[in-house]
């Protein structure tokens, strides 16, 4: 591993790094078994990493895709795990998904790289140092992330259960555009969810072959049950949200149905007097004459659509 060079780390703000004492503490220096952090690298920060600590380019390009699978990945004696994490999200969806990746060379020093802001890595670190968590080695670093991002699924999906409460009282009220596209919105968030978590539950087993010494068998069901959780957890929703979301299409059918039934008792309606006074207007001899004639006309005309009323009535259709 390269040495550590201070004209570099005067760039740092998003790049942090972790002693291990007790948990992972956050220190100026990188001495020994340490944790490096990157986020939202800037043009420093990937100087750092290329020259400093001579991470692969292609890893930090992998990175750089948003959309990038969660995988292992080899290169020379360099290995990197990337790790599907949630995030919060503005405009097409409320939580999106981003890859995070844990880079290691050696066994005293590992590098997590991400290219979006989260709060999973400073939760973590304080996870760690609340339950003096040791760095024992690469693989179980890799779990623990595993598990911190498999909570963090599950807290946004409870977040998600109440924006999903929240809209449906919304919709009891009053069917708005803006509600449904809510309910869309929400269902995108649950399916980048479930793909993810299915990417992680293969980085699992992956690490899981890798380092079949040193793995926490613990730590490893650990996360196994986490994992399962957050699935289990993803499809329960997904599937009472296309519930919710066929419900409320058919409810919408249903009231279009029954504005187009009343339009047309009352397109009904208004042709019964517009056919006797058309029919009484025409240039041609009529039966009724005299003075009382107009008047008769009129009778005839609110008879006729007084019992077309009441026969649609009936039929309820106004």
């Amino acid at each position: 591993m390269a040495g550590f060079s201070p004209r570099y780390y005067l760039f740092i703000k998003m790049r942090k790094f972790y002693c291990c004492d007790k948990g992972f503490r956050e220190t100026d220096r990188p001495e020994g078994v340490c944790w490096v952090d990157v986020v939202t690298p800037h043009t420093g920060d990937v100087e750092y990493l290329t020259k400093v600590e001579q991470v692969p380019e292609m890893f930090l390009e992998y990175l750089q895709d948003k959309d990038e699978r969660a995988r292992v990945e080899r290169d020379g004696d360099w290995m990197m795990t990337i790790v599907r994490i949630p995030i919060r999200a503005h405009g097409a969806m409320p939580y999106v998904t981003v890859p995070l990746g844990v880079i290691s060379h050696g066994l005293n020093r590992v590098i997590t790289v991400c290219y979006h802001q989260n709060h999973l890595i400073d939760d973590f670190a304080e996870h760690t140092r609340r339950k003096c968590v040791l760095f024992d080695n690469v693989a179980n670093f890799t779990l623990r992330i595993l598990y911190s991002a498999s909570y963090w699924y599950l807290d946004f999906l409870r977040s998600l259960t109440e924006d999903v409460i929240g809209t449906e009282k919304a919709l009891e009220k009053s069917v708005q555009n803006d509600d449904l596209m809510m309910l869309m919105k929400i269902q995108k968030s649950l399916v980048f969810f479930n793909t993810s978590i299915k990417g992680n539950s293969m980085v699992l087993e992956r690490v899981k072959k890798i380092y079949t010494d040193t793995l926490d068998d613990d730590l490893y069901e650990d996360v196994e049950i986490e994992l399962r959780q957050a699935d289990s957890t993803v499809g329960i929703y997904s599937d009472i949200l296309e519930g919710t979301m066929d419900s409320y299409a058919s409810i919408i059918s249903n009231n279009v149905n029954l504005v187009v039934k009343r339009m047309t008792g009352l397109s009904i309606i208004l042709m019964v007097p517009t056919f006797v006074a058309s029919l009484y207007g025409m240039n041609v001899d009529i039966l009724i004459t005299g003075r009382y004639a107009f008047w008769i006309v009129i009778g005839i005309a609110v008879v006729l659509t007084a019992a077309a009323f009441l026969l649609l009535r009936r039929l309820r259709w106004v």
